[in-house]
């Protein structure tokens, strides 16, 4: 018996729903180190990481003149839990088990999208594909924020930070949530339905990568440059201007610099310490949370 598309809404409402309320009652399991294994607290890695790099930000800061409690510090920070921990993850959970459910639903299997499951390989091999993949397609999607007119009024609240830190990492509106996490959905259906148990390494890599690119630190990481994304090479992403014929943006790596330098989208012609940042009329972009959460949507917004 087929399921018409009233049953279909009722049902991944209720499984949204169940969903959401577990993945709060990990949150609290998590805040109260009630999580086994205890590696895998992505609440307090964060908090320890976000910590670690601030001192750093305090002890070798590049810009010397940048108070440690720097401009939207705090609603940064906020940002942060908001994005990263509360609505991010809800979403994707909720997307990723309604999308699994629907293809038992439907008598669909993963094998139907699956170009090649590297599930044979060996498994260090697996996270090494698996974090280039999920990578690769976060440059694709960066640079599609960047080129779609209404998807950059959305980017726009990420590149309204004025002065650097490592907060900025998690400072983004949510609906860009709502296109990298199906992107990236797709991705793994194309390996095989796959996300391996070693996962958490993948994202406490990147989590600290990017924490780093958008902090106060003068660091490139020698040679590893030309792979890894750093704070000299991310600070033009955020340079309020760019050439004439850079005008849709630069440096667009999320953990790695290779896709930049393959894709000749890398440009680096100075320290860039100084940058003013931001775009045009960043003055005029709202300052409040609940203004910058609801930008993009209104014919009038800059």
């Amino acid at each position: 018996m087929k399921a018409n598309l009233g049953d279909i809404f009722v049902w991944s409402y209720q499984l949204f729903s169940k969903e959401t309320a577990n993945f709060f009652n990990y949150i609290i399991n998590e805040i109260t180190f009630n999580v086994e294994p205890w590696y895998i607290n992505y609440f307090w890695w964060l908090i320890a990481l976000s910590l670690l790099v601030w001192g750093l930000e305090v002890i070798f800061p590049w810009r010397k003149n940048q108070n440690i409690i720097r401009k939207d510090f705090w609603l940064d920070t906020f940002y942060m839990f908001f994005n990263f921990y509360i609505f991010k993850l809800i979403v994707l959970i909720g997307f990723s088990v309604i999308a699994e459910k629907l293809i038992d639903q439907f008598s669909l299997t993963a094998k139907v999208f699956m170009i090649y499951d590297i599930q044979q390989l060996h498994p260090i091999l697996q996270l090494i594909i698996f974090f280039l993949l999920i990578d690769f397609i976060g440059w694709v999607t960066h640079n599609i924020l960047h080129r779609v007119n209404f998807l950059w009024k959305f980017h726009k609240l990420h590149h309204s930070v004025q002065e650097m830190g490592f907060a900025a990492h998690l400072r983004y509106h949510w609906m860009e949530t709502l296109i990298y996490s199906p992107t990236k959905y797709i991705i793994l259906l194309l390996i095989g339905n796959f996300e391996p148990d070693q996962a958490f390494i993948v994202y406490y890599i990147s989590i600290a990568i990017g924490h780093l690119n958008h902090a106060n630190i003068n660091i490139s990481y020698g040679p590893l440059k030309y792979l890894i994304n750093n704070p000299k090479m991310h600070i033009w992403h955020h340079s309020k201007e760019l050439p004439k014929n850079k005008q849709k943006g630069v440096n667009f790596g999320i953990s790695l610099s290779i896709w930049d330098y393959m894709f000749k989208t890398a440009y680096i012609p100075h320290s860039g310490r100084d940058l003013k940042l931001g775009f045009e009329h960043v003055e005029k972009f709202p300052k409040s949370f609940f203004k910058q959460i609801t930008y993009g949507f209104k014919k009038t917004d800059i």
